[in-house]
């Protein structure tokens, strides 16, 4: 009877450990499929937030100032200055595919008048430090030959348009023309050679420019320029 009950204790508890096996492999099967599951739930959750735009509006915002009328408060914003043209001046035409070119080399050489406009005050004042005129020519030559140096190679890149453009430029922003500017650092002969030398070319060292006349679309554009719209 002691072998016979200790067989069935050893077949009970072997069914037992088989059931309980069998049950085993079924919870891990089903632990690994939910895992397997919450992974890929949670991938696919992170790409589509991946995929969705941040709302930029969120980190984007503006303090408005404030102002009071009649007891009541209203935001207040400030607009940009609104430039409106009259009537072109008679004589000037306009020409939308000319004007973009008009504007494209406006803003080529327009830089150069800025330059010319700020060397002209700087070499005046240093001319006026120096204490003979042999010493003021010797300063204009070697200036002369470091403009060449620096600048010689962009105005052979210019067309002859803007060429013609930043003559007039010039005059703008030194209140003198070409011509004076070359008399009055070079001397006359020098000055008349080159105005010969412009008029065979078919432009005028002595252009002055014309803000309400003839050169009225290239003061707006410059205008355009300034204002940060071009």
């Amino acid at each position: 009877m002691m072998i016979h009950n200790d067989d069935d204790h050893f077949c009970f508890l072997l069914n037992l450990w088989h059931n309980n096996w069998l049950n085993l492999q079924v919870v891990m099967k089903r632990v690994v499929i939910i895992l397997l599951l919450f992974t890929l739930v949670k991938s696919v959750a992170g790409q589509k937030q991946d995929s969705v735009p941040a709302d930029s509006a969120q980190s984007v915002y503006h303090v408005l100032k404030t102002a009071t009328f009649d007891g009541q408060t209203y935001p207040l914003v400030e607009l940009k200055e609104i430039i409106v043209y009259g009537k072109m001046p008679r004589g000037v035409r306009f020409d939308y595919r000319r004007h973009a070119r008009l504007v494209y080399n406006v803003r080529r050489v327009y830089p150069y008048a800025l330059i010319v406009r700020d060397e002209f005050g700087r070499i005046n004042r240093l001319l006026e430090t120096l204490p003979t005129e042999r010493a003021q020519r010797d300063f204009l030559q070697d200036y002369e030959k470091e403009l060449l140096s620096r600048y010689e190679g962009d105005m052979r890149k210019l067309t002859f348009s803007q060429g013609k453009i930043l003559i007039k430029l010039i005059d703008r922003e030194t209140q003198n023309t070409s011509y004076d500017l070359i008399r009055q650092y070079r001397g006359k002969f020098s000055a008349t050679f080159w105005q010969g030398i412009a008029r065979i070319f078919g432009t005028n060292l002595k252009t002055s420019y014309d803000a309400e006349g003839e050169d009225y679309l290239i003061e707006q554009i410059i205008t355009e320029i300034e204002a940060g719209r071009l």
